[in-house]
């Protein structure tokens, strides 16, 4: 399977019959204010934006950036006031703005008014490079800090439906997922490997039917086919990764920000798992990262329609 990159998603972002609501939990950010002034200009989205009225007002001033088709939520905390949108039907997906990890995820995971559901919750970033004309996804990169088996087993799946919702039309073969790990050698002494090697003994046994798994794997080994030749290791995921799932948050946050500040490269992430998709990168990232991270969530939007969140007393 081959994955459509950004200028595929903004495409078909373009082509949406109507905008669709968008709440920005701590709107009070010039580059959450510029991407989605640039997403209604494109008729992506309805803006919704959270915090302090008089705040964002001043700031969008300053930069020039007309609030008219804006809808400002004057809230305390943004967070909260964000995932009330989502609860109440006036929003259908929510950004991460000016506002901590910790503050948002409180508020996504409050028992009986967040955005709970039965799935683990974890950040999958798309990766392109283009300069090897290479696009993959990676996860967890921002939320469970050390996952057990069963919560990699629900974070591979994120993957594959991710996988699925952004291939090619013409791609019919199943996303290939590798599970990440130091070395592609099982070993008592690191369990990582243990679990990389039940979950494609899963794969292997129909457990995920609609991708391909392999692992233990190196980073090398998952990108570079050359990698795989001169190791003399072979399988359909070696150098053709479409997905990165690793041992922890540790390895995959280091991996995903080192290509980010050192490659060139196009990148956005969203996370999965909750009851609406969630646009999802750092406050440290760019307007064009935001955008790119809008047009990702836009695109995964669609299934989430019939999930649910958890209800009182889960």
């Amino acid at each position: 399977m081959s994955l459509i990159g950004f200028d595929d998603l903004y495409r078909l972002a373009d082509g949406f019959p109507a905008p669709v609501p968008v709440v920005a939990a701590g709107g009070a950010d010039p580059t959450v204010l510029q991407a989605l002034a640039e997403a209604q200009r494109r008729g992506w989205v309805a803006p919704v934006l959270t915090g302090a009225a008089q705040e964002i007002q001043a700031l969008a001033g300053a930069l020039h950036i007309d609030l008219a088709g804006f809808r400002i939520v004057d809230a305390e905390d943004p967070a909260a006031a964000a995932v009330a949108e989502i609860k109440a039907g006036r929003a259908r997906s929510l950004m991460k703005g000016q506002i901590a990890t910790p503050a948002l995820m409180k508020a996504v995971l409050a028992r009986e008014s967040g955005l709970r559901t039965e799935r683990s919750i974890c950040q999958v970033v798309l990766m392109e490079i283009p300069r090897d004309r290479r696009r993959f996804l990676l996860s967890d990169t921002g939320i469970t800090i050390q996952p057990t088996l069963e919560q990699k087993a629900d974070i591979l799946q994120s993957l594959a439906d991710a996988a699925m919702l952004l291939g090619e039309p013409a791609a019919a073969a199943l996303p290939r997922i590798a599970i990440m790990a130091a070395t592609e050698k099982v070993s008592e002494a690191m369990p990582d490997t243990l679990h990389a090697a039940e979950l494609t003994r899963r794969n292997a046994a129909g457990d995920f039917p609609h991708c391909l798994v392999q692992g233990p794997l190196s980073f090398d080994l998952a990108y570079a086919a050359a990698a795989g030749e001169k190791k003399k290791i072979e399988g359909g995921v070696i150098g053709a990764a479409d997905a990165m799932l690793f041992p922890d948050l540790l390895s995959a946050n280091l991996t995903v920000k080192a290509i980010m500040y050192t490659a060139d490269c196009r990148f956005g992430g969203v996370l999965c798992g909750t009851a609406c998709p969630v646009v999802f990168m750092s406050r440290a990232d760019s307007t064009a990262t935001r955008l790119n991270s809008l047009a990702l969530t836009l695109r995964i939007l669609a299934p989430y329609q019939n999930s649910r969140p958890r209800s009182q007393g889960q």
